[in-house]
């Protein structure tokens, strides 16, 4: 399916985006789960609001203003994002696959960490946070999936492409892949295990993981997919300039790649709804020149 505009992440920034995309006749779909501003979460400094509003109010009311000039919601996980051959982007999720013209990142931030004590000794030595990016050195080779959900799953069977041995590892958590990708992963050997890696072990790279039970296995490379893929899952595939967790972008809320915008927490700064709404709108008026212009038909 082809759509002008996709923005991924429906918490104020890509609810502002959204907004200013539609009423000025764009396509737009937006992805997103839960927000970070929900719930019983409440809001006092938020401009045109004389009484506390909570997040979950807020976001429904803003979620209803875009829906209103034709935004188009998702709940539908997103699980990678790449460059297509159009010179677009092919934006895959759990159940459908999409290109676009162009993309707004509005994600928040927030890598889920897998608790394993020395994996930052081997970042870059076994350690990989991108397929796509690493796969290929790990041809043939016994590899580890970090991951308890369909994140992980589609990151597992995304390395079958370099390598049959593969397992994943939820690091003690419920595995969550639903049933369809379960059948997946089964057909294709790859095992689920719910134990927990606590340590990294090999010289001058990795060569093996102690679990949390004493065993040991062997694994010259470890992809985490942690959670739900997020702005840097998203940087790392596309190629995106990042600081630290943020993503770069300039006072346009242009990234380093022409198309791909970014907006709200995911971007660094002063993490406020006021700043995410008004990063929405201005990265909303930068897709919206891309796609006029490059996006004819």
């Amino acid at each position: 399916m082809h759509t002008p505009l996709v923005i991924i992440g429906s918490g104020p920034a890509g609810l502002s985006s959204a907004i200013y995309t539609c009423r000025s006749g764009i396509d737009t779909i937006v992805f997103g789960s839960k927000p970070k501003v929900a719930g019983d979460y409440e809001i006092d400094n938020y401009f045109g609001f004389e009484e506390t509003i909570s997040g979950k109010e807020l976001l429904g009311k803003g979620r209803a203003q875009a829906e209103r000039f034709g935004a188009r919601f998702k709940e539908d996980r997103v699980l990678s994002v790449h460059h297509n051959e159009s010179g677009g982007f092919h934006i895959k999720t759990e159940h459908e696959e999409f290109d676009a013209c162009a993309v707004i990142l509005a994600t928040g931030v927030g890598r889920v960490r897998p608790g394993i004590s020395n994996l930052k000794d081997y970042e870059g030595k076994g350690v990989s946070y991108c397929v796509s990016c690493d796969g290929f050195f790990y041809k043939n080779r016994k590899v580890i999936v970090v991951g308890e959900g369909i994140y992980a799953a589609n990151q597992a069977l995304e390395l079958l492409s370099y390598t049959p041995h593969v397992t994943i590892i939820t690091q003690g958590k419920k595995s969550s892949i639903t049933p369809e990708f379960q059948q997946r992963l089964s057909a294709a050997g790859i095992t689920v295990s719910e134990q927990k890696i606590e340590t990294l072990s090999g010289s001058p790279a990795l060569s093996s993981v102690t679990l949390s039970d004493g065993t040991s296995l062997e694994a010259e490379g470890i992809f985490i997919a942690m959670g739900e893929a997020s702005s840097l899952d998203f940087a790392y595939t596309l190629g995106l300039e990042r600081s630290g967790v943020f993503l770069v972008a300039d006072k346009e809320q242009k990234t380093n790649i022409p198309g791909i915008y970014a907006a709200g927490d995911c971007t660094g700064g002063f993490l406020q709804i006021a700043v995410a709404v008004g990063e929405g709108a201005t990265a909303a008026r930068s897709a919206i020149a891309h796609i006029k212009e490059n996006c004819k038909g």
